[in-house]
């Protein structure tokens, strides 16, 4: 992805995100919610995976909207209802309570501040039909991160097109003490945010992974 690519791109995200009502989410306008999104421009175009392309699985970076203005964790069942095929919103199979529950593992650590960036993301078809647990191993291996429940939504929000059918993922890296794996797929034509359990694999369902979690830098 070339400069002027990943500046265009770095642009749509934070539009997308406008438009969707994330500014009111933080606390801000949307010229403070821009304003404090504007760091992470460099941060990412200087990064050297913000132009890789590894096809239909891969895309370079996504801004993710992590916290309020006063450090609340941002609400995941209210970003993920304003994800959408089309017409078609998103939605939760688990309550607010019940998702707030689900909290990113020992071994992820998110950037502080109210957003960052995700690099290098990639959706995981090489994992369908594998167990999330088997996959967390591989992943591991290869020294990537898994994608939290709040990194999926924001995939899906600004790149709906990368939840298609057939190649659904986990989000190993959000779990809430038992062996529940949150996912997203996709029914009656919606995205849906549900749960599989660890030890069973499905045709249909990879696990999306990360190279990096970039923080606002400031000058």
């Amino acid at each position: 992805m070339p400069s002027t690519t990943v500046e265009s791109e770095f642009d749509r995200q934070v539009e997308v995100l406008t438009t969707l009502g994330y500014p009111a989410l933080t606390g801000l306008t949307p010229a403070q919610f821009a304003a404090e999104l504007e760091p992470l421009r460099e941060t990412v175009r200087t990064h050297p995976e913000s132009t890789d392309d590894h096809g239909e699985d891969h895309i370079p970076f996504v801004l993710v909207v992590a916290r309020t203005a006063k450090g609340a964790s941002l609400d995941a069942h209210e970003a993920m209802s304003r994800t959408a095929f089309g017409a078609k919103p998103g939605f939760s199979v688990l309550a607010p309570a019940e998702l707030s529950q689900f909290r990113p593992v020992e071994s992820v650590e998110i950037p502080d501040g109210i957003a960052y960036a995700l690099m290098n993301i990639d959706t995981g078809s090489e994992f369908l039909n594998v167990t999330p647990a088997a996959a967390l191993e591989s992943l591991t291996a290869m020294e990537r991160t898994p994608l939290t429940v709040e990194e999926g939504i924001a995939l899906l929000t600004v790149r709906p097109d990368m939840l298609r059918k057939n190649k659904c993922f986990s989000l190993l890296a959000s779990r809430c003490g038992d062996k529940r794996v949150p996912a997203l797929w996709i029914s009656e034509r919606r995205p849906k945010l549900g749960w599989c359990w660890n030890g069973n694999p499905h045709t249909w369902l990879g696990s999306a992974s990360a190279s990096a979690r970039l923080s606002l830098v400031r000058g």
